[in-house]
């Protein structure tokens, strides 16, 4: 993949951004704000995500294509010419059937989870705490043989499994770290995977109460009737070029991956990022800008972002060189939800947290910036485009679940993401800009802080 190595100066340089964010005082940024905020319609947002999540949008499935016709046709609709761009992935079917029975609980109605690549398999033997399941959790644990029991947080689901399998555990129980069921994915296939299936919080920390008092417990893990198949998914692109003889060469992507994961209806995640996005390339339609606007909703981000990857993988090394930054919007309409904030794969702000951080602080309060992977800004931070998700955190308990429906959604939440993406936005491609240095008010400095504020 290509690694760009430097912002273009000249946008560096004109927006004066450092470690600080730069908002232009009132009345001068109020009215180029309010050419995008005057624009935006909350119930569009609102009822295209009810259209979106009327059934859940698995990757590689017919209710996918019919979201990307949806997409399409909203993007054409706009005056948008459009490019569906096709990748072949492995899907999943989940399990037929999956349970979970532990010596001493007979009485117990296990909350279970399962997850999405995760393999068929039925195991009987001791269960062993293996901590997070990290590689140094794991040097002093004997689970060969055994049914591993680690707790979510700070390594992938995958990562989890696969270390656990590498040190001998035959099957894993993997419980969360925060209310609720999980329902995640071990990113795809591999050989390595060893059955696994989710409990809750509560569930979890009793067992391992009874294993920490010396209890020895044994348990049985079975999963059964999952598949794996090659399939299609599909990236939505819409461009917006900008006006004649006013070009400056700048690219901005402004994205939301359209895909949920079975069985949730993904009114949050992310119908609101998707219905967001066709929204602001509604309003930017026929504005004015010189810079090059590209509208993307990425398919199969829930099965380890490769929509994202994929059209990375497209890019030419000039577009990449070209592109300032990628606005990604994902799970932004929860009413459950935490704050927003802008995550950056490193967990340092670049030119896009500045301007969002700038933009919030003109229309409502400055959001601050976090560090955190796993949404489809990840493989644009790869190459070197300065990049940030927008999203609420943390998320809200019926993440990932048949709970993810649209009276959960917060039309006061919507408009503020639109609001401040797309003033954000519209600061690097109006027309007078990255030319700051000419314009009528000096730019002022805005603090934005480091959020320790987890999504889940």
């Amino acid at each position: 993949m290509l690694k760009k190595m430097v912002i273009p100066f000249c946008l560096v340089a004109s927006l004066t951004f450092g470690i600080t964010a730069y908002a232009a005082p009132h009345p001068s940024s109020s009215a180029f704000d309010n050419k995008i905020v005057k624009r935006i319609k909350v119930d569009n947002i609102y009822n295209m995500v009810k259209e979106l999540s009327e059934e859940p949008r698995v990757a590689g499935t017919k209710s996918e294509h019919d979201a990307v016709t949806y997409i399409e046709k909203k993007f054409q609709s706009y005056g948008y010419d459009t490019e569906r761009q096709p990748f072949e992935f492995y899907s999943y079917s989940g399990p037929t059937d999956f349970s979970f029975s532990v010596s001493g609980f007979e009485d117990t109605d296990w909350e279970l989870g399962t997850f999405t690549y995760g393999v068929n398999g039925s195991v009987t033997d001791e269960i062993v705490y293996a901590g997070l399941g990290r590689e140094n959790d794991l040097d002093e644990v004997d689970l060969d043989g055994k049914i591993a029991l680690i707790k979510r947080g700070e390594i992938s689901f995958a990562d989890k499994v696969k270390n656990a399998a590498e040190a001998g555990a035959k099957a894993v129980v993997i419980f969360n770290n925060s209310s609720g069921t999980i329902n995640g994915t071990l990113g795809g296939p591999d050989d390595s995977y060893v059955p696994v299936l989710a409990l809750t919080k509560s569930q979890g920390e009793e067992l391992l109460d009874r294993l920490q008092n010396g209890e020895a417990l044994t348990a049985t893990v079975t999963v059964e009737g999952a598949k794996t198949k090659e399939s299609t998914s599909y990236n939505v692109i819409a461009t917006k070029k900008p006006d004649k003889n006013k070009d400056n060469g700048q690219i901005i992507i402004v994205g939301a991956h359209h895909d949920s994961v079975e069985g949730a209806p993904g009114a949050n995640d992310d119908a609101s990022g998707t219905a967001t996005t066709l929204e602001l390339a509604r309003v930017m339609a026929n504005m004015p800008t010189d810079t090059e606007i590209r509208f993307i909703t990425f398919g199969a981000e829930e099965n380890g972002l490769l929509g994202s990857y994929a059209y990375v993988e497209s890019m030419s090394e000039e577009e990449v060189e070209n592109t300032v930054g990628m606005f990604q919007m994902d799970m932004v309409g929860s009413k459950d939800a935490g704050k927003l904030i802008m995550y950056t794969v490193d967990g340092e702000k670049n030119v896009v947290t500045d301007l969002g951080a700038a933009a919030g602080s003109r229309l409502s309060e400055t959001v601050n910036y976090g560090r955190e992977g796993r949404s489809d800004h990840v493989p644009f931070a790869e190459v070197g485009i300065p990049a940030a998700l927008f999203i609420h955190a943390p998320v809200e308990p019926w993440y990932h679940s048949p709970e993810d429906s649209i009276d959960k959604i917060s039309k006061d939440k919507l408009q503020e993401v639109a609001e401040i993406v797309g003033a954000a936005v519209y600061q690097i491609a109006r027309p007078d800009t990255p030319a700051l240095k000419k314009a009528h008010v000096a730019p002022k400095p805005v603090d934005y802080d480091f959020e320790e504020r987890e999504l889940e």
